[in-house]
């Protein structure tokens, strides 16, 4: 299958495995990796990207900067990619995997550039605005848009390791604006967001694929939201708290054994080919809903709720700033 793939955080942890697979099994697709710091001597973790992309010299990957803190940024690289691709330079997008993320959990709230809580704006508002913006680039017949979802995201699951759950607040704004942390809550409730933004991209993937249905001219494109599985060897894990990163630790030594017994905890490797397998594997072609890995399950209640759905959009419709001249689907605009 020919066509473009834009991967964002394309140096994380899960995204190496993820290119990896790619440049291995799809070599015919260009891949359109962005990464916050483009510079190999300033952030190791690119250099790691780059090292992996010149073991294929036949790839065709395009390397480039986008800071998903910053709404300015994520237009101009939209509206450029956009031109390329109107322009013959670049095929059409074949898939949009919007895989970058951040967390703060010991240092409390961090804000954007636009003044926004930054774990909602670069693992959700960013990349609802641009897969808005790039749906007029995409195959229109078979384009997918691939939202990262956790197990994390369910407000019905406890989790062992922190206080409180995902959940939308009756006032939404404050997902670009929370209240004060309580100082004995600031690590959870970071954790709290982390799992809320997953819990929107979930929430995201369901609404998008009812309103793309709706559209005949977008009707083909599908978009999946997807569980990689807890990754115990991921860089995000130093995040955690101390017990935490015992466990995982722990968890990590027996992956060996624990990667054939269960999808709950997974390599990078094995985590990174499930994401191009739901992302450009033709398996999953045409197909739309919520995924553990490769297998198709059920996401938490909230996420099919018209009502959460309809909130959530005009939120993030506003917060983006987009206009209806800026995307071509059809019912994009809110009701006022």
């Amino acid at each position: 299958m020919d066509g473009t793939v834009i991967l964002t955080g394309a140096n994380g942890s899960l995204a190496l495995g993820f290119v990896q697979c790619l440049l291995s099994l799809h070599p015919q697709m260009t891949l359109v990796a962005t990464v916050r710091n483009a510079t190999p001597d300033q952030d190791p973790n690119t250099a790691k990207l780059l090292s992996l992309i010149a073991k294929h010299p036949r790839a065709r990957c395009h390397l480039e900067t986008l800071d998903l803190g910053n709404l300015s940024q994520v237009r101009s690289f939209a509206d450029r990619l956009a031109d390329q691709i109107s322009s013959g330079r670049l095929p059409p997008i074949s898939a949009i995997v919007c895989n970058a993320a951040t967390f703060s959990f010991k240092a409390g709230q961090v804000l954007t550039t636009d003044d926004y809580e930054a774990t909602f704006q670069v693992c959700h508002l960013s990349h609802y605005l641009l897969i808005l913006k790039l749906l007029g680039s995409m195959e229109k017949s078979s384009g997918r848009i691939v939202l990262l979802g956790s197990v994390t995201h369910d407000p019905e699951k406890p989790n062992p390791f922190y206080s409180l759950r995902p959940g939308f607040p009756d006032d939404m704004e404050e997902l670009l604006h929370p209240p004060p942390d309580p100082p004995a809550l600031v690590h959870d409730k970071g954790f709290q967001r982390y799992a809320t933004a997953k819990l929107a991209n979930v929430t995201l993937a369901m609404d998008l694929n009812r309103r793309l249905q709706e559209d005949d001219h977008l009707s083909g494109i599908t978009a999946l939201a997807m569980d990689p599985g807890a990754l115990p060897s991921s860089r995000a894990q130093a995040g955690q708290r101390k017990s935490a990163r015992r466990f995982f630790t722990a968890i990590d030594f027996l992956m060996p054994v624990l990667r054939y017994m269960t999808t709950m905890f997974r390599t990078i490797q094995d985590a990174g080919q499930d994401l191009a397998a739901v992302g450009v594997g033709s398996d999953l072609r045409g197909q739309r809903g919520y995924y553990v890995g490769t297998k198709q399950a059920t996401p938490a209640a909230v996420t099919g709720d018209r009502e959460a759905q309809e909130k959530l959009w005009g939120l993030c419709w506003r917060g983006a700033g987009l206009t209806a001249e800026e995307t071509v689907l059809r019912n994009a605009v809110p009701d006022a």
